[in-house]
């Protein structure tokens, strides 16, 4: 990758992102897993944002915009392209009952502003380990509500076309982990805004609090991951599948199936995306062989 020619291309934002050549995946994602990745910039704007999107588009390189990194897998061989990661991206307001984020806000602290404001709708957030930008195009839920419940619009940058793109909730198209980013990946979140109702910060802080309680539980909060591997499949839940299936435990290398919660696979330490896929594919297929069910991945393979 010609660095300097990409670079050259955004001089007039030039000081509203950082980078950095060959950083390791494993030191930027929840799984602590990958090899090194050829560019990574962290945007603090949307202009720098859009710039470094055009910059990758006329270079002809490959680009990826993500947010927490807390649901990718980069490859042992590393990510030959341009990782753009939103989290400097971290603006919001509250106006009235209107909570507005950038994309690069992680998704907890959105909720404790919430709280703090005593307005409730966020509390699904806390604990969850992404920003704005990823919940929106994944539709992020937990525990009976998720991203559609509670959004009235989202600002996007349309790569193709380059405008910006002022979304209504039903613009979204939202499904179970799903709206029109994951259907139009060359659309990328900007911002989003949510309805909230006022509430009793006591009240809702104990919610939040339980919420957290629950995780910690029942989820491998201790160990490298990225969370829930797979989606739920219509009538079944994944973990039960595949504990069902005796891969509670399993292991490939350094990856495991958590003994806590059979949704997840761990880094137990020197876990490489090799281990990973490998453990993916005995998984998926032996739930093909028994059930007739193709899992959907969540996790998103760089």
């Amino acid at each position: 990758m010609n660095t300097k020619a990409l670079l050259s291309l955004t001089t007039s934002v030039a000081a509203d992102f950082d980078y950095a050549e060959g950083v390791l995946g494993k030191s930027l994602t929840s799984f602590k897993i990958g090899g090194p990745v050829a560019l990574v910039v962290w945007p603090k704007s949307r202009v720098a944002l859009m710039s470094l999107i055009r910059a990758a588009l006329v270079c002809g390189e490959r680009y990826d915009v993500v947010g927490a990194c807390t649901n990718l897998l980069i490859d042992d061989a590393g990510y030959d392209g341009v990782l753009i990661v939103t989290s400097k991206m971290r603006g919001s307001s509250l106006k009235g009952t209107v909570y507005t984020a950038e994309c690069g806000l992680l998704v907890e602290y959105a909720a404790k502003a919430a709280r703090n404001a005593a307005l409730s709708g966020l509390e699904f957030f806390y604990g969850i380990p992404g920003t704005i930008g990823g919940a929106v195009t994944m539709n992020a839920g937990a525990y009976g509500s998720d991203v559609s419940c509670v959004l009235i619009s989202s600002e996007a940058y349309n790569c193709e076309t380059g405008e910006i793109e002022k979304l209504t909730l039903k613009d979204h198209e939202f499904g179970y982990r799903m709206s029109i980013y994951r259907k139009s990946p060359r659309r990328v979140v900007l911002s989003a805004s949510f309805s909230l109702s006022r509430g009793d910060r006591e009240s809702i802080d104990a919610y939040m609090e339980d919420l957290m309680k629950r995780r910690r539980e029942k989820q491998p909060l201790e160990y490298p991951s990225a969370g829930s591997v797979f989606k739920r499949p219509p009538g079944y839940y994944t973990a039960k599948l595949i504990e069902e299936a005796g891969l509670k435990g399993a292991r490939v290398g350094g990856a495991q199936v958590s003994e806590k919660h059979a949704g997840f696979i761990i880094n137990t330490g020197d876990a490489t995306a090799a281990d990973v896929k490998a453990l993916i594919d005995i998984i998926t297929e032996k739930i093909r062989a028994e059930h007739g069910i193709e899992l959907e991945r969540e996790l998103i393979y760089l």
